[in-house]
């Protein structure tokens, strides 16, 4: 005989006179974390292995602590790690278009950043004293005077030599040019060819011996010219060498242990003494407007033009920092995890240099520790592979998407790599995480550590404190108003049923720290300023549902209006209420549905409606097909079942899926076949196997108080109740008002352990049990099954012969 449950099983109670605090305020903010003992030590693992691959994966479920647990052990383990070295990018004097990347101690990297921008700003100056100066602009002169004076004396020489031969130099619209002259005027064409031809054979033999000296006098003016640009620029590398070097000398004594900066120093020396005048004229002939342009990052520092190569660009300062980065990055995209190079718009142009080098999160966590979301990485294009390939390689490589996908051809930056050091923390749900271990096979090679969360934890005496002490740290930190341990006891009792077991509190936090919020707002709106009470915990619950319950609504209410065949009281034959959850979202509810088997003479088959018109899916199906090896094994072991039989969910337009209710639909058939009428006042829930032993399903308290709810809004009459698997009770954590129903004994729930013990309870009539003989007693539910499929098979016997005869 199977008993009914009382108030006691039906819900797990905290008792408030176990909690040894007044409210929150007294409590010490939790230091541990509670019920993940198996990732905390995997994340620990994964933290101290210092080798390749041994990257951590926190999977777990959506709304869960994985964030916030590996960020935890990140921070603590990074305080007392050492500050990674800065990292600056500067100009390639040999290569442009390759950036060097050079590395220094913490706290370098700013300093020699600030001197090389004193440095430029102090060189513009320097530059622009040297070459303006009257020394400097004297001996310019003279090599100018000295050339010209050697080309006048070339040509002053020639003059006179010509004048001694009756020829003249002189100058035409296409440049100089040697004629013959008498008595100081230049002979014309019609002059010359009145002369014998003896004097015009003199005349010309003079002319052409002239003209070949002016002609080797105009070979050599580019030669002195050269000769003077040679003077020139070596005076210029005098001049500039002298005002270059006092500064780069201060600069070199000040980083002499860093070879690095010494060799980039070495470099700008060497350009800015070749270029000093170039540059300097190139500068002052930019409009202001491009000159801010050009400036660098900080324009309060303006580096514009040629001698903005000269600045320092600070990708990573570490100045400031304590210990060991962490760093979240919350929109991984490609770019914000390699890094870019981004590009300014000059003259209609879109123009670039090492200075807009910006750095990714993997150069801000290098050194440290990087925290990742999966799924944001793995819907951003290119971003999870570009995180592997560095990861592999170990050096993080700026490259555009352009680049790397070979769209754009035109010549951009290469900036230097940078060696990549990080352990990388991911967290995503289980999903997630196994996909990828299923079809990327790198996958497992860069994330060794799996940190697997737990959905709950053991409800112990112990744990109780410590999730109090947990529920405290949430109020501080969210500051809220303390909560009385009236509330704290409605809590742990919602996050017990938020996990469906009176044994079991949940982890997720996010719906915890939900609740405890929303509580707090109602605690407010009641004008309690000071704590909050289970009374307001019990408001936010109940707002919880009522924000998410329309769909609920619009069932209970088609089912109340008739619209949809749902009966609570009297008794009907192969039919039966069948209960089933619907999953929207957050919010999870029951539906009854009637479930009706018809049976016939037939060859042995269960028809499955709703699989034959594929809307049964593949679980629900298996719990049919059962039920004909139930009553194979059960009823007619040695002769042959005779019956077909039809079930349906009837009014069902959508799909079923699942197993819960198989034995509803058994108990449904064994109506039918032993046409033992089925109590209507009852629903069941279960799922069964091929010995008759009801098993256990998920959403039990949903399925019950979807249930309680229709009959309390037709009136509750003292026989309506649910049958659940024995095996669910531990899960069952009701609703009061269905608890104080039971108790008042307007609604009951009988835990079952086999389909006999449910067929009693639903139709009234004893299962029975076989005797010596192996029958059943003839008045009991499974004796009038078993009589009545022998008498099925003994008609199919009859027609199969009666089919011999006739065809004989």
């Amino acid at each position: 005989m199977v008993k009914e449950l009382v108030v006691h099983e039906l819900c797990k109670r905290c008792n408030p006179d176990e909690l040894d605090f007044e409210t929150t305020a007294e409590l010490e903010p939790a230091t541990q974390v509670l019920g993940q003992k198996r990732a905390v030590e995997a994340i620990k693992f994964g933290m101290g292995m210092n080798r390749e691959g041994y990257n951590i994966f926190a999977l777990g479920p959506d709304g869960s602590s994985m964030r916030q647990l590996v960020q935890e052990f990140f921070q603590e383990r990074a305080q007392d790690a050492t500050v990674p070295s800065d990292w600056v990018y500067v100009h390639n004097f040999e290569n442009p278009h390759q950036p060097r990347a050079i590395e220094l101690p913490a706290g370098k990297g700013i300093e020699f950043q600030k001197d090389m921008a004193e440095m430029v700003d102090a060189l513009r100056t320097a530059l622009s004293s040297a070459f303006e100066s009257e020394e400097y602009q004297t001996r310019r002169q003279a090599l100018t005077d000295e050339v010209q004076e050697r080309q006048s004396q070339a040509f002053e020489a020639l003059q006179e030599k010509a004048r001694q031969h009756n020829v003249a130099i002189i100058r035409t619209p296409a440049g100089l040019a040697v004629a013959p002259v008498r008595d100081g005027e230049v002979l014309s064409q019609e002059e010359v060819q009145k002369l014998s031809e003896e004097e015009q054979k003199e005349l010309r033999q003079e002319v052409e011996a002239i003209q070949e000296e002016l002609q080797k006098i105009m070979q050599q003016v580019p030669g002195w010219q050269r000769e003077m640009r040679e003077k020139v620029n070596a005076l210029q590398r005098e001049v500039a060498a002298f005002a270059v070097g006092g500064l780069l000398d201060e600069l070199e004594s000040k980083h002499a242990d860093f070879p690095p900066i010494l060799q980039h120093l070495t470099a700008v020396e060497k350009d800015a003494v070749e270029q000093a005048e170039g540059l300097l004229q190139v500068e002052q002939e930019m409009p202001s407007f491009l000159q801010a342009l050009a400036g660098g990052p900080d324009h309060s520092q303006r580096s514009a033009g040629p001698l903005r190569k000269y600045q320092v660009n600070l990708l990573i300062d570490h100045s400031k920092s304590e210990g060991a980065p962490v760093i979240f990055e919350d929109n991984p995209t490609y770019q914000n995890l390699i890094g870019r190079v981004e590009h300014m718009a000059q003259m209609g142009a879109l123009m670039t240099d090492f200075t807009l080098i910006q750095a990714g999160a993997l150069h801000k966590a290098n050194g440290g520790y990087l925290l990742l979301d999966a799924r944001k990485v793995l819907t951003q294009p290119y971003a999870w592979e570009g995180l592997k390939r560095a990861l592999q390689s170990k050096q993080i490589r700026i490259e555009s998407l352009g680049q790397m996908l070979s769209v754009i051809s035109t010549v951009s930056l290469e900036p230097e790599p940078i060696p990549l050091d990080v352990k990388v923390g991911i967290y995503g749900n289980r999903m997630i995480y196994y996909l990828l271990i299923q079809l990327d096979p790198e996958f497992a090679e860069l994330f060794k550590v799996e940190a697997d969360l737990e959905d709950e934890m053991d409800w112990s005496p112990e744990n109780q404190r410590l999730y109090a002490r947990m529920i405290a740290t949430m109020v501080q930190q969210e500051e809220l108003r303390p909560f009385d341990r009236m509330a704290v006891a409605r809590v742990l009792e919602h996050s017990s049923r938020l996990v469906g077991d009176s044994a079991k509190l949940t982890t997720r936090t996010r719906d915890v720290g939900d609740l405890l919020r929303e509580a707090d707002y109602w605690a407010g709106q009641d004008g309690n300023g000071e704590v909050v009470s289970a009374a307001h915990v019990e408001q936010a619950i109940q707002a919880q549902i009522e924000r998410a319950d329309r769909v609920r609504d619009r069932m209970q209410e088609s089912i109340l209006r008739g619209t949809h065949l749902v009966d609570t009281d009297g008794v009907r034959v192969g039919q039966v209420n069948g209960l089933s959850v619907m999953q929207l979202g957050n919010f999870a509810f029951g539906r009854p549905t009637r479930i009706s088997a018809r049976v016939w003479l037939g060859k042995g088959e269960v028809v499955d409606i709703e699989r034959e018109v594929d809307l049964g899916g593949p679980i629900h199906s298996k719990g049919v097909l059962i039920l004909a090896g139930y009553l194979g094994g059960h009823y007619v072991q040695g002769t042959p079942l005779a019956l077909s039989a039809s079930l349906v969910f009837e009014q069902s337009y959508g799909g079923v899926e699942g197993d819960s209710a198989s034995s509803a639909e058994l108990y449904a058939l064994l109506s039918a076949i032993s046409e033992i009428p089925i109590s209507q006042s009852l629903a069941v829930t279960g799922s069964v196997n091929q010995y008759g032993q009801v098993q256990a399903i998920g959403g039990a308290n949903e399925k019950i108080e979807g249930f309680f709810d229709i009959c309390k809004a037709r009136g509750l009459n003292g026989e309506q109740g649910v049958l659940i698997p024995e095996s669910n009770v531990k899960n069952l954590m009701l609703r009061h008002e269905v608890v104080e129903a039971v108790e008042k004994g307007q609604f009951h729930i009988y835990p079952v352990e086999t389909v006999d013990q449910g067929i009693e309870i639903l139709t009234g009539v004893a299962a029975g049990q076989r005797d010596e003989t192996g029958r059943y007693p003839e008045d009991t539910v499974n004796g009038r099954v078993a009589r009545r499929l022998g008498e099925m098979a003994r008609k199919r016997q009859e027609f199969a012969k009666l089919g011999k005869e006739d065809d004989s």
